[in-house]
């Protein structure tokens, strides 16, 4: 990176080498659903727990006892939700999260959930040296490989903070897909300064997750909640979208957030009105990226 100089001294090859990195290169749209399905509905949880706090150093017991919360109650009800509406997840640890409950982990891949990569200890891969996010995720891959009884095969960089070298490390890793960027709204091939990778992309957004709407400032006058009727309003308006244009539904939820009594009741809203506007493949993260690598348009 040219930092010598302010942004708009740049040469052309200054910005045209940062814009190529992780781009968006062929859409992987698929030309189907299985089973005739016209929309895919990919639900994921960040079961970030502890992390955060820990992440950040701050040995808040209160603090800390949140994340437990996750673990305790949020992690149960989803699963117990999941469950009755037979669909599948993802979830994605923090591998400390992992190693803090491990049979957790263990019963969310009994229930039939994928397992994803999600850091080490939630860690901000952009403020790190490039050996260093490179030790922590290989070492968070074998951690859930060892707990989850298989490798994983994708990941989400915590807070969806991908830097400049996390597509090297996922190209080392021949991960078969990543879901951190943003570049659409359906399933894309991530390219490396024009050359494809065959890594498949699983956008998510801001718009669709549940961190956005329900975080607050402890420490601010403004502490503003969003009612849960607000985020179904927005979650209900995406999927509809998705159905409509033959699309990816792609939701992000944490289970210290969503998992509690006022706001998982939208989620089972949400899942009873995909399942009455029919035609909705509820899958993995892991299942949709191999069918729409292998069924591309």
């Amino acid at each position: 990176m040219d930092q010598a100089r302010e942004p708009w001294q740049w040469p052309e090859e200054t910005w045209r080498g940062m814009v190529g990195r992780a781009r968006a290169g062929r859409s992987l749209r698929p030309t189907h659903w299985p089973d005739g399905a016209r929309c895919a509905v990919a639900l994921s949880f960040d079961a970030d727990h502890e992390t955060i706090p820990l992440r950040d150093n701050d040995p808040s017991p209160m603090r800390i006892s949140q994340g437990q919360w996750g673990n305790r109650q949020g992690i149960p009800r989803i699963r117990r939700l999941l469950e009755r509406h037979g669909v599948p997840a993802t979830f994605f640890y923090p591998a400390v999260s992992a190693l803090l409950h491990e049979a957790e982990v263990k019963a969310v891949v009994a229930d039939g959930h994928e397992i994803g990569i999600h850091s080490w200890i939630h860690e901000l891969n952009t403020t790190l040296p490039p050996a260093d996010e490179r030790d922590l995720t290989l070492r968070a891959a074998d951690v859930l490989a060892r707990i989850a009884g298989r490798p994983p095969v994708g990941m989400r960089t915590a807070s969806w903070d991908f830097s400049p070298h996390t597509l090297d490390i996922i190209r080392e890793m021949g991960l078969l897909y990543d879901s951190s960027l943003m570049a659409d709204d359906d399933a894309y091939e991530i390219t490396d300064n024009g050359t494809p990778t065959g890594i498949v992309e699983l956008p998510p957004e801001w718009i669709r997750d549940d961190a956005v709407y329900f975080g607050m400032l402890r420490h601010s006058t403004l502490r503003p909640h969003t009612p849960p009727s607000a985020v179904e309003e927005i979650f209900t308006a995406e999927f509809d979208g998705a159905w409509d244009e033959g699309g990816l539904f792609l939701l992000t939820m944490h289970p210290h957030i969503i998992g509690h009594r006022s706001r998982l009741p939208l989620l089972d809203r949400l899942i009873q009105h995909a399942k009455a506007k029919g035609a909705c493949w509820f899958a993995t993260h892991e299942q949709v990226a191999r069918w729409c690598k292998e069924n591309a348009g």
